[in-house]
Order: structure tokens, then C-alpha cells, then sequence
């Protein structure tokens, strides 16, 4: 009886690691304001932190501002009406190409310079031309383009924008005279510089992680509670220490008060790693056990990648 138990875990178990992602386009919450500005940044100040699962000091010698939170669909939204009206992007059919696989989508997009081919095992050539930064026609997108004008679902305007290509993230920043945070910026935003028991944090509020800590898996926060379905994303800054219909989020920001560091959407940073094209992401997602949430964990995918689960954040 106890192997059969253990045998039917296990399978449980197998298949929640193996099934797709949620249709996150079926699940529409009400809209819910968290008070927090993601219109805001916060400062970094030069200084070395404990860096990796192993805590090695590294020292960043300047200093920087990142934002608050995630970027939101409607502030993506109107960087993509300002970048059309500017002429920087166009809409329409653009080809996808990664390895010698080429497609054709539907979609924002832009132009890029392409990329140093060093012709390395697992490297793809990142070539000069139109980019995919947003599929407009993608399910679960968040952002509506009717006529020439792109509005992003009212309910989920103050959710992170997902649905974005790492082409996407980086001109949205490049527009604005921004830039992706290095690998190493957005730890130490995450982190900080304190050390526990000798240790770097391994969550950006401390050692352990509660289900209302973070929008993670298995964490069953308001919108999994009020809608009985896994996957969806929250509001940026929504676990902030506030009550929202009687469920009680603790404060998670990081040591720099940036919120959504772990959880919610994994977000793309801006290293260009030789003799490879992928692009790390970070902190975890509405769709990783809370294992991925902890600081040091990466993602990677190709650049012209976009998924439900991932989003970003610029920094300067």
C-alpha cells in the first residue's frame, strides 16, 4: 500500500513538472490597485554583495537605478503607440528565425543591428533586421491593437507585460535612453548586501518563503483563490504587506524596495554572453516552484522567445 502511495506521488508529481503553462487568456480578474508607483526607481549604491548560490563578494563600482517593479501593459502599451507614431516600429507580418527554422508572425516589431557570429556549437546567428518585439495576434496577450492605436486590457494594465521578446524588452529600454540590468545588477538589486548567519539572503526579504510572499506556484494567492484556476499574474507591488479582499500579503520588497523580484514573471536582463545567443532570466514566475524564486536561480531562452511567464524590468 505505502509503494503504491509513493508510485502515485511520484506520477502526480512527473506530470505537474510536464504540463504546458496555463491559458492565462481565460482567466480575466478585476482590476486591483496595489498603491505602489511602477512608474517609480530606486537607487543601487556602488558596493560589493554576496553574488551566486555560493555568496562570492563582487563588487559593482558604480552606481545605478532600476525600477521599482516590472514594466506594466499599459506602460508598454504606450511605449509601442509612441515608438509607432516615431516611426521606430511597424505592425504586421515579420519572419522568426532561430536556427535554420524560419516562420512568419504577426506582430510589433522593429529593427536591430544583429550581433558578433563567433560560430560556436550550440551559437545561432543573430542577423541585422526587423525584430518580433510583441505578437499582437499571440493568445493570452495582453495588449489589443485595434486600428493604430494599442490599449492594454483595462483589468490587467497594472499587470507585468508578458508576451515580450527579449528584441522587445530591449527596445522598450533603449527607447527611453535605458538599458536591460546585467546579470549582476538585478542580483544585487534582489539581495542587497546583508548577510544572514554569514550568508547572502536567498529571497529578496529574507531566509524563508510564505505563500504570500510571492506569486509562485503553489502559492494560492487572491486571484488562484477567487478563480479556482493556477497561472495567472498579479498586479506589480501587489504583496506589499496590504490586505486585498481579506487576504493578508506580506511585504516582500527587496533591501532597495523593489518588488516582484521573486515570482510573478521571470524578467530578461541584458548580457550578451560570448560563444552563445541565449538571454538569462531571472527571478522565477507565477508558474516556478519556490525552489526557482530564490536569487541566484537563472532561465534561459533565444531572444526572439516570448511566453505568459515572462516579462522585465530597465535600469540606468
Amino acid at each position: 500500500m505505502k509503494r503504491t502511495l509513493i508510485l502515485l506521488a511520484l506520477l502526480t508529481i512527473l506530470l505537474t513538472a510536464c504540463a504546458e503553462a496555463p491559458n492565462v487568456g481565460a482567466i480575466t480578474p478585476p482590476y486591483v490597485d496595489t498603491g505602489v508607483d511602477p512608474e517609480s526607481w530606486a537607487k543601487v549604491p556602488a558596493g560589493a554583495f554576496p553574488y551566486g548560490q555560493h555568496d562570492h563578494m563582487t563588487e559593482v563600482d558604480y552606481d545605478y537605478e532600476i525600477m521599482v517593479t516590472t514594466v506594466t501593459n499599459e506602460q508598454y502599451a504606450r511605449f509601442l503607440n509612441e515608438a509607432l507614431a516615431a516611426g521606430d516600429i511597424r505592425v504586421g507580418e515579420v519572419e522568426v528565425e532561430t536556427g535554420e527554422q524560419v516562420w512568419v508572425e504577426v506582430g510589433a516589431h522593429g529593427f536591430y543591428p544583429g550581433e558578433p557570429y563567433d560560430g560556436y556549437k550550440h551559437e545561432e546567428q543573430i542577423k541585422p533586421g526587423d525584430k518580433l518585439f510583441f505578437p499582437t495576434e499571440a493568445e493570452g496577450a495582453r495588449i489589443i491593437f485595434e486600428g493604430q492605436t494599442f490599449q492594454a486590457i483595462h483589468e490587467y494594465s497594472n499587470h507585468p507585460v508578458t508576451m515580450v521578446t527579449w528584441f522587445g524588452a530591449n527596445a522598450y529600454c533603449q527607447f527611453y535612453d535605458w538599458r536591460l540590468p546585467t546579470e549582476i545588477e538585478w542580483e544585487k538589486a534582489a539581495r542587497g548586501t546583508e548577510l544572514a548567519d554569514g550568508y547572502g539572503l536567498p529571497f529578496p526579504w529574507g531566509k524563508h518563503i510564505e505563500r504570500n510572499n510571492a506569486n509562485f506556484y503553489s502559492s494560492f494567492d487572491l486571484f488562484e483563490k477567487m478563480f479556482g484556476k493556477l497561472g495567472n499574474t498579479t498586479p506589480v507591488g501587489f504583496f506589499n504587506g496590504r490586505a486585498y479582499e481579506n487576504y493578508e500579503t506580506l511585504d516582500s520588497a527587496s533591501p532597495y524596495g523593489l518588488y516582484d523580484m521573486a515570482g510573478n514573471v521571470w524578467q530578461w536582463t541584458g548580457d550578451d554572453y560570448p560563444k552563445q545567443h541565449y538571454r538569462h532570466m531571472r527571478g522565477g514566475s507565477f508558474y516556478s516552484y519556490e525552489v526557482d524564486l530564490r536569487v541566484w536561480k537563472f532561465n534561459s531562452a533565444g531572444p526572439q522567445h516570448y511566453s505568459p511567464q515572462v516579462g522585465f524590468r530597465c535600469a540606468r
